[in-house]
Formats: C-alpha cells, sequence, structure tokens
C-alpha cells in the first residue's frame, strides 16, 4: 500500500535530488523566473516555499538553516535581503507556475515558475482591479438603475397586447 507516499522522487536518488531543487532554488531566487518541466517545477515549490517562509525572521538560526539547504551564499543573502522585503506582507504562495507548452525534443511539459511579486506585469494588472467579485452560477442581482428600466419595455409590451 502507498500509504503517505505523495513526494515525487523524479526518478532521481536522495542525493541527486537534493542537489537538483538546491541549484533550481538558486536559480530561482537569483533570477527570479525559471523554465522547467512542469514535475520539477511542483517538486521545486515544495522545496522553496519553506525557505522563503523562513526568509521573513532574519536572525541568525534562520539563515544558517537556509544556507544548510542552499550552501550558496549569494542565494541567501538575495532571499533574506530582496526576496524577504517584498513578500513580508504575503502569507504564502510566493511562487507561480504557468505551463508553457511541450518541449520538442522529447514533448516534456514545460513551464515557468516565478517568485509572485517580481512579475511587474501581472502586478500592474492586479493593481488596475477595483476589487473582488464573486462568480455564481445564477449571474447574480442586477443593479437597482438597470432593473425597471428592463422591466418597463415588458409591461407597455403586455398593456398593448
Amino acid at each position: 500500500m502507498r500509504h503517505n507516499k505523495k513526494f515525487n522522487h523524479l526518478s532521481r536518488q536522495k542525493g541527486h535530488r537534493d542537489a537538483l531543487l538546491r541549484n533550481l532554488t538558486i536559480s530561482l531566487l537569483l533570477h527570479k523566473r525559471i523554465f522547467t518541466t512542469v514535475a520539477k517545477a511542483k517538486a521545486l515549490r515544495v522545496y522553496a516555499e519553506p525557505l522563503i517562509t523562513r526568509s521573513k525572521k532574519d536572525d541568525m538560526a534562520n539563515r544558517r538553516l537556509v544556507f544548510s539547504y542552499l550552501q550558496n551564499k549569494e542565494a541567501v543573502k538575495e532571499l533574506f535581503g530582496v526576496v524577504a522585503e517584498k513578500v513580508a506582507e504575503r502569507p504564502g504562495g510566493y511562487t507561480r507556475i504557468l505551463k508553457t507548452g511541450h518541449r520538442l525534443g522529447d514533448n516534456a511539459e514545460m513551464a515557468m515558475i516565478e517568485l509572485v511579486d517580481f512579475n511587474e506585469n501581472m502586478l500592474a494588472e492586479g493593481g488596475a482591479k477595483k476589487g473582488k467579485t464573486r462568480r455564481t452560477r445564477r449571474g447574480g442581482k442586477k443593479n437597482a438603475a438597470e432593473a425597471p428600466e428592463a422591466a418597463a419595455p415588458a409591461t407597455e409590451q403586455n398593456e398593448a397586447e
């Protein structure tokens, strides 16, 4: 039985998988956006997001713990400096995975994984929105100004008949 075996091993042994996820995380932190396969992107999200959460509290214990995972001084400096400053108010969900199609060579499903707060195009679109709108199957209620106008022609038609 496969109880509690949800972890994707990515067809690699533990040392190789750790090195892969470490390198992907370092690249993500330094470049803010990377292109990889969907499976690796999903595994990277599970690996990187707890480290980003650690960076919110900048103390020596968290720096040492993150450095034990990444083993790259530049990436740790970037994480606790620029990245932590941007994600300070966000309660989670620091990365976004966007599928980009299939790779030509082996038809692998590709994706772009990026840090959410570093995409200027998405931030500009998000700032233009007025507020949250809830979508329903019923379509919701119409505005009070539009409702009498819509009902008035129907009553005039009925009276003419």
